[in-house]
């Protein structure tokens, strides 16, 4: 039987008299790429930010390997391994490439205030290591050569490659990227998804959401369907693409 490293069990989200998640069971198999569609609206983005611990839900569990998580901060959900990327870019502007990056890096190589404040061996050697790494993921997600331009220089698609390789530098066992190709041309979109499927192929479990269909039908192992913060339908590619409820829910007909 496949692990479940991730399992939501009756999780509603409310925000005064809206229902945004509506009593929302589903699990993610470790090592997989699961994709979360619907129209707007339905309740993608609050999933991610409940997930990660944006905000608690109002009630239900969420589950990480096994362990309860809704209770939980976002940093020390990211400590436990799930990292995330966000809908509107959100990196240092100001930063070069390579800082960005080393700043995802910091959440799992720490160094105490005054080994930092003094610059002591211990600290100058974590440094270079942070370094090291930075670059290793500037490599893999095809930005290297660069490393010392300023993040707000780059073309959206390389934004958003930057900040997925931000996200990567917290060593995820879970990553959770929303819309990574929201806003790309059909180059940059193809680079985006060949890099998501490098992420999965090193063991880095997916939750995907994306409006691009074309990009989620071609990645994903399953795919969930939201619909007023409900879940409509679950299932492999195929099976969602035939589903008269989800085509309902996004044309607003009769399937």
């Amino acid at each position: 039987m496949e692990e479940n490293v991730l399992e939501l069990q009756g999780v509603v989200m409310t925000f005064g008299g809206l229902m945004a998640l509506s009593n929302l069971n589903f699990n993610v198999r470790r090592g997989m790429i699961k994709s979360i569609i619907g129209p707007n609206g339905a309740g993608k983005t609050t999933l991610f930010n409940v997930i990660t611990g944006s905000f608690p839900p109002t009630q239900g569990t969420v589950k990480f390997k096994g362990q309860p998580i809704q209770h939980l901060k976002a940093h020390k959900i990211a400590d436990r391994g799930i990292s995330r990327t966000f809908q509107t870019v959100e990196l240092f502007g100001n930063m070069t490439v390579l800082e960005n990056v080393m700043l995802g890096c910091y959440t799992r190589i720490r160094t105490s205030f005054l080994a930092s404040g003094f610059v002591l061996p211990r600290s100058r050697r974590k440094e270079k290591r942070i370094r090291e790494t930075a670059l290793k993921i500037l490599k893999f997600i095809g930005l290297a050569h660069k490393f010392k331009d300023l993040a707000d220089s780059l073309p959206l698609g390389e934004q958003k490659l930057l900040e997925i390789g931000r996200a990567l530098a917290s060593e995820p066992e879970l990553i959770c990227l929303d819309e990574p190709a929201a806003g790309l041309n059909e180059t940059e979109t193809h680079v985006a998804s060949s890099l998501i499927r490098a992420i999965n192929a090193k063991g880095i479990t997916v939750l995907l959401v994306e409006h691009d269909m074309k990009v989620v039908m071609n990645i994903s192992d399953e795919i969930l369907v939201l619909n007023y913060g409900q879940k409509i339908a679950e299932g492999p590619p195929e099976e969602i693409r035939n589903s008269p409820r989800v085509i309902e829910a996004y044309l607003g007909g009769e399937a």
